[in-house]
């Protein structure tokens, strides 16, 4: 007995579908064949009723010599009657007394002129018979005659029988080779399921290691590879994860460590204002890089529990990217870096939050700065494309390999680990793209630049231009 679960269960479905089947083709089979049988012999019986017909409406002597002459038209194993309009029986083909009276349905169908049919159990003698009856035309006298042949069914049945029980041998064979197919394919599909089960269990346990292993098709590959896939990001995403906390914890002990020192030395006294003010410069510095560090934090946790909130308003670009160019002024010029924005002198409008565009677009071009070349030139562009206004920022910087641009926008991951930060600052201005409904795009190639460029929709006359809130979600 096969235990239940899935192998049970194709098992089953398989074998009730065939069974079904093959019942319904054993039944109009053996609906056909006993039909073919019957039909042979009711057609066989009515051609000799209308040789016996022709011969009697041709007929001219007297009615005895009639009688005497129609039980010459006897069939093998068959009985000839010719019987009254009352169904009597007139003479029969047989030695036996002809003193019955026939009161079956195919006497009463040649009565009214049709060949009459009759299939039942004979009296007497209990055997299946079939009686067909027709009435004679244009016969000498006033007499009525009807002329009867029944024969015996007891043979094609027996013949139909061994048939029936040869096709059910037949069947019986074809269920046992259904139910082997059926329970291998079962096997087939249960084992690869069993594995991916018992593989995903070790993964549900923490052990990310496991892989299913089988070259399986359709679905079941699929599910594999999903599963695999699934493996390897949760411990890419680990790893990113472990170096993402050791990078903060760099990033954060760093200014924490220049805040104590000059707070230590700054509170021991015995120094001139000066370097008092250089000590507070510092500690004013390494505070805000903190309260950076934390914020963008911040602002991926809220992201990722969907609750960050947009404060929506009318934004131009033009006038947000000239904004940011003045903020980094200070960090190109030490790089002597010249940026260049290229734009006609007109209003680019966005329905946005001027805020976390800002954030997206200092990000992108803090980027630019940083992982470009001393004395080059960044170019900061804005054009209008149908409804849409794109925002492009090229540097002819290190570039992104292929293999890195692919996850450059991956959370906690840094192509450049030696330059600091959290990994996270791509990552954030893509959200911060989808939520205004734009789209980022990023061009790179290894020591030639990147460009990355913002489509964000166009602000369209009938929207509103008043501040309102937009949560994500």
């Amino acid at each position: 007995m096969i235990k239940k679960g899935i192998r049970r269960q194709i098992v089953l479905h398989y074998f009730f579908v065939v069974f079904l089947a093959l019942l319904l083709v054993e039944v109009i089979f053996m609906i056909l064949i006993r039909s073919y049988y019957y039909d042979s012999i009711y057609k066989k019986i009515e051609n000799r009723i209308s040789s016996v017909s022709e011969f009697a409406s041709k007929f001219k002597q007297p009615e005895q010599s009639l009688q005497s002459y129609l039980l010459d038209f006897s069939l093998p194993n068959t009985e000839l009657q010719l019987l009254d309009e009352q169904g009597n029986v007139i003479d029969n083909s047989t030695n036996f007394a002809a003193d019955l009276s026939v009161q079956t349905s195919d006497v009463t169908q040649a009565l009214t002129g049709d060949t009459g049919k009759w299939i039942g159990k004979q009296p007497g003698t209990g055997q299946q018979v079939m009686a067909v009856s027709k009435k004679l035309d244009n016969i000498v006298g006033d007499q009525v005659y009807i002329i009867r042949y029944t024969t015996s069914l007891e043979l094609v049945n027996d013949k139909l029988f061994t048939i029936t029980v040869f096709s059910v041998g037949i069947m019986a064979a074809v269920l046992i080779i259904v139910f082997v197919v059926s329970t291998g394919l079962a096997n087939s599909i249960v084992r690869p399921i069993n594995n991916i089960r018992d593989v995903s269990a070790q993964m549900a346990q923490g052990r990310f290691d496991a892989r299913i292993k089988g070259d399986y098709r359709y679905e079941l590959g699929e599910l594999a590879s999903t599963l695999n896939y699934m493996a390897q990001e949760i411990v890419r995403t680990n790893q990113i994860k472990d170096d993402f906390i050791s990078s903060i914890s760099h990033e954060l002990r760093t200014p924490l460590t220049s805040i104590k020192g000059w707070s230590e030395t700054l509170n021991s006294g015995g120094y001139d204002p000066e370097e008092t003010k250089i000590g507070m410069q510092i500690i004013s510095k390494e505070t805000d890089r903190l309260i950076g560090l934390v914020e963008e934090i911040l602002d991926f946790s809220k992201l990722e529990q969907n609750a960050m909130k947009l404060v929506m308003g009318t934004v131009d670009l033009r006038e947000l990217l000239q904004e940011i160019m003045l903020n980094v002024w200070a960090k190109a010029e030490m790089k002597q870096i010249k940026l260049h924005l290229d734009s006609e002198e007109t209003a680019y409008l966005v329905h946005g939050d001027g805020n976390r565009l800002k954030q997206v677009f200092l990000n992108i071009v803090d980027n630019a700065i940083k992982f470009s070349h001393e004395s080059s030139i960044i170019f900061l562009s804005l054009q209008r494309v149908a409804d849409n206004i794109e925002i492009s920022v090229q540097d002819t910087g290190i570039g992104i390999s292929e293999e890195n641009l692919a996850r450059v926008r991956d959370r906690f991951f840094q192509v450049d680990h030696q330059n600091g930060g959290t990994g996270l600052g791509l990552a954030i201005s893509q959200q911060f793209v989808e939520l205004h409904h734009g789209q980022m795009l990023i061009r790179s190639e290894l020591g030639a630049g990147t460009t990355i460029t913002v489509s964000l929709p166009a602000l369209q006359a009938e929207q509103l231009t008043e501040p309102s809130q937009l949560t994500q979600g």
